[in-house]
């Protein structure tokens, strides 16, 4: 009877020191980014599964709680509170989107709630936010990487087309902003909405003007119709950013997809990467993984939930059990080779990434080729 009795304390014991981690997940699985936040939420599911099975973060299991966003503002805030103030997680990964991550970013702060943005803007953490990171490449360090490329190559008269949106705006500033710096000429600038059919009249447009080269600036079905638009017009020299960078915009635009260039991370063409190149591993596992279990191509996007959720672990098994240090983990996070690149975080900068983060890569034969 004893021995039962403390076979019975001891389990017990055990019990009191194993928990569960709420981990909220905030990404965009239908509407138009909605082949941006499949990738990240099936990424978040994967990893999740996959630390469980391996007993936890410090013995605890994971629990995610997740809302489809649908790419929505208003819903992005309605589930942010919800899981803040109803299901009290620890922590929260996404939004997929620029706008949705703005419109909840103040929250996190009234609600001392770690969010791990999966969006690109460099608006979401400047001014720094304590308790707001991002994993996404800055929209700022893509246009250095797409203006020292281009400026390279003697193409220094510019047309730019920006998506009305979050991302597209901000995407525009920099771009405007940082043009001068490369001694860059924005010619033409033009706009769209990611739910228009047709772009013709804007590139029309920027034909007419002579430009050098012309930078499309979204994210979703719109830039596809743009590649189409513009090779129906006879257009060359199109560049892009990474919202293109996934199998499903060169599945949109058909043939037209080819010729374009754009920044990317290199996880669209780790194969490509030179044997000891110090990110193939890491890129070539999770690809591995990722294609095995969901039958579908790895893409930057579920790259950027991968980090988003390592950075998190890491944070957590540092803070151990004191979530009052989650937001100085996360700052303190060096040297971690992620999907996006090497993430060094600092109290000063809650990205953590550099223009060495992108690569230029060319769509050939349907084929992302890495370029540059």
């Amino acid at each position: 009877m004893k021995k039962v009795l403390v076979f019975l304390l001891l389990l017990a014991s055990a019990s009191a020191f194993a928990g569960t981690i709420k981990l909220g997940a905030l990404f965009s699985v239908t509407g138009p980014a909605g082949y941006l936040g499949l990738p990240e939420k099936q990424t978040v599911e994967m990893l999740a599964d996959q630390i469980n099975a391996a007993g936890g973060i410090n013995g605890d299991k994971i629990e995610l709680v997740f809302y489809d966003t649908q790419g929505d503002e208003n819903r992005t805030l309605s589930y942010f509170k919800r899981l803040a103030a109803k299901d009290k997680v620890v922590a929260v990964l996404g939004p997929t989107r620029t706008g949705s991550t703005l419109v909840i970013k103040d929250l996190a702060e009234k609600f001392r709630l770690p969010l791990i943005s999966c969006a690109t803007s460099q608006q979401i953490v400047t001014p720094v936010n304590k308790y707001v990171f991002k994993t996404a490449q800055s929209d700022t360090l893509v246009v250095e990487k797409l203006f020292e490329h281009l400026v390279k190559i003697g193409k220094k008269k510019i047309a730019i087309i920006t998506e009305q949106s979050g991302y597209g705006t901000t995407g525009r500033d920099a771009l405007l902003e940082v043009a001068p710096k490369y001694g860059v000429n924005i010619a033409v600038e033009e706009k769209f909405r990611d739910t228009d059919k047709d772009m013709t009249s804007q590139l029309a447009k920027i034909k007419a003007a002579g430009v050098d080269a012309v930078i499309c600036w979204g994210v979703g079905p719109a830039p596809a119709i743009i590649a189409r638009n513009a090779k129906a017009l006879g257009m060359g020299n199109i560049y892009m950013t990474q919202g293109a960078a996934s199998a499903k915009f060169i599945e949109l635009a058909g043939d037209a997809a080819d010729g374009i260039k754009l920044t990317a991370g290199r996880i669209i063409v780790a194969e490509q990467l030179p044997e000891g190149d110090r990110y193939k591993k890491v890129l070539m596992d999770y690809k591995k993984n990722f294609e095995s279990r969901f039958n579908a191509p790895v893409s930057a996007f579920g790259g950027h939930a991968y980090d988003a959720f390592h950075i998190f672990k890491t944070a957590y098994e540092k803070s151990k059990g004191d979530l009052s240090r989650l937001p100085a983990e996360i700052e303190k996070v060096k040297g971690f080779i992620g999907i996006a690149g090497e993430f060094n975080m600092s109290p000063t900068d809650h990205t953590g990434l550099t223009k060495d983060a992108f690569v230029i890569v060319e769509i050939k034969n349907g084929k992302f080729i890495l370029a540059e």
